[in-house]
């Protein structure tokens, strides 16, 4: 689930400010003004998504493309301001914390309704949370509750549930409930920008299949229909209420089986926004579009990871992954075979973070090929001395993983090989089954701006979003620490230094910070306003009417 190059600390802000200009180039095939004619409200935009991997309940989408579709369909309490990252509320009218941030008090803003036309309570919220942490459930992100007092009753390593309800949760009125921690988590309001924290209607509770398959929400569109791994239609929700209310009639979301599918489809007007432009087009595409191409950076990081569980990777010595990282030459991937549309990393987070550090890693990520071969023989060498990198092939991985592979085969002598599979819900089913015959692609969004979310979500032994089987008690230890920091700062710091422990052990290897390549087509009025997360505002997209 869900990564400027001059950026600046933004004074109040908890992030890094990201650009939000997009760069065009050329006009061979620019169209008209993009501001020409008038917007239309009721019309529709068309956007590429692949199949989402799971039914489309709020806790259970650890990936992009489900994501995406429920953050159109449900609103949660608090969202992030374009740029800045700053906290604003969108369902809550406040979220305030005691002295020591353990118990955290919610207030709703009143009136708000389901797309059923049932009334948004406190009670839609705590009842959601409870279901969605139920072990019995079987959510992919129901670890995100655990910070929760009672997670533990509702959500045993063992054996069923004591109870149906966590005791931190408690309704205090229509409006109102609070929510009790295990420990204070300074960062916590922040945590509740994601996903997984929207709240669900009555009816849900009584059919969660039939609502996983048409869910209803409280958000800016309406669910409509869903053919899949062909198209979700959403629609605009006249009933809301919210401070982002849909410019636009609504979104079909269409999938695509190849990047280069998409793209062309995208030059001829039949998909209105693209998710990546493929790698064979990386060169040309701010001439082919013009000022229609996206070229910024957004917070995530693109990685490699070894599945910890295979016989190939149990007990590895760390050194053997860092000199597969020492292996790989980021600089020439990312300006050849990339064109300059990376960034190499030099940390496990994501720049425009609260806590990014530039150069964390160190060496670790800078290419040296004697020092690569010189660590993986003192580390005992690669098991069977070959290893293989799992990516799905309806987006554009598969000329940067056979860059990555001939870098790591001439630099080390280590065999490498790509193992695609045909779809990005194909890739994370391995994954999520432990079916991963070596290497995978992990690339992560932040979900929240601070960089608690790129270590302890990702590499805590019990996190959703932990798919590789990695575990450092010392590493827990300090995250736990760092959660219950008095101040923020306190925390951020904290995890910093928890930053260390995994470029020790390489959990992963970072390779590049992303970037959002993409473009739009002329039936889009004026430019797209993206998140930091690298997905637009859609329902700030305007299309135009038609002639």
């Amino acid at each position: 689930m869900r990564g400027a190059k001059s950026a600046k600390w933004v004074a109040g802000a908890i992030v890094v400010a990201l650009a939000a200009t997009a760069c065009g180039g050329g006009d061979s095939d620019s169209g008209d003004d993009m501001n020409a004619g008038k917007a239309d409200p009721n019309g529709i935009l068309v956007a590429q998504l692949g199949e989402p991997q799971n039914p489309l309940q709020p806790a259970n989408a650890k990936e992009s493309q489900g994501s995406r579709v429920l953050r159109t369909i449900f609103s949660g309490l608090v969202d992030y301001e374009p740029g800045t990252g700053k906290l604003t509320y969108i369902n809550a009218e406040s979220v305030t914390p005691n002295a020591d941030s353990s118990v955290w008090t919610v207030k709703l803003k009143p009136g708000w309704k389901f797309h059923d036309g049932s009334t948004v309570t406190a009670k839609s919220y705590v009842d959601s949370w409870n279901w969605s942490a139920n072990v019995k459930n079987n959510q992919t992100n129901s670890s995100w509750f655990q910070d929760i007092k009672g997670y533990a009753d509702v959500h045993p390593e063992k054996g069923e549930p004591k109870t149906a309800a966590m005791s931190g949760l408690k309704v205090v009125d229509d409006n109102t409930f609070t929510i009790t921690l295990s420990g204070p988590v300074s960062y916590f309001a922040y945590k509740l920008g994601y996903d997984v924290w929207a709240p669900l209607p009555e009816g849900f509770f009584k059919d969660p299949k039939g609502y996983g398959e048409k869910p209803i929400g409280n958000g800016p569109y309406k669910f409509e229909a869903w053919d899949h791994k062909k198209l979700i239609k959403v629609r605009k929700f006249d009933g809301y209420t919210g401070p982002n209310k849909a410019k636009n009639g609504g979104i079909d979301f269409k999938n695509y089986t190849t990047a280069e599918a998409a793209y062309s489809a995208l030059r001829s007007d039949q998909l209105d926004w693209i998710e990546q432009v493929p790698v064979t087009a990386l060169k040309n595409y701010k001439q082919d579009l013009g000022d229609r191409a996206i070229d910024q950076e957004y917070s995530a990081v693109q990685s490699i990871v070894p599945a910890f569980y295979t016989p190939q990777w149990k007990n590895i010595n760390p050194k053997v992954i860092q000199g597969l990282s020492m292996a790989i030459d980021r600089d020439t991937i990312t300006k050849t075979v990339l064109n300059g549309t990376r960034e190499p990393a030099d940390s496990y987070v994501a720049r425009g973070v609260l806590g990014y550090k530039a150069g964390a890693l160190g060496d670790v990520t800078k290419f040296d090929a004697a020092k690569a071969k010189a660590l993986i023989t003192e580390g005992g060498g690669v098991p069977g001395n070959k290893i293989s990198i799992q990516f799905n092939a309806d987006q554009p991985h598969k000329a940067w993983v056979d860059a990555v592979c001939n870098s790591i085969r001439q630099a080390t002598g280590v065999e490498c090989t790509g193992d695609s599979k045909p779809d990005f819900q194909t890739d994370l089913n391995a994954r999520d089954q432990k079916k991963v015959k070596s290497m995978y692609r992990g690339g992560w969004v932040l979900d929240y701006p601070v960089n608690s979310n790129f270590m302890r979500d990702l590499y805590g032994t019990t996190a959703a979003g932990n798919t590789s089987g990695y575990s450092n008690k010392e590493f827990d230890e300090l995250s736990a620490q760092a959660d219950k920091a008095k101040t923020l700062d306190e925390t951020v710091k904290m995890y910093q230094q928890a930053e260390q422990l995994l470029k020790a052990d390489m959990p992963s290897i970072p390779l590049w910070f992303y970037k959002n390549n993409s473009g739009q087509s002329r039936n889009v009025f004026g430019k797209i306003v993206y998140g930091q997360d690298g997905d637009p505002l859609f329902s700030d997209v305007q299309v135009k009417a038609k002639k």
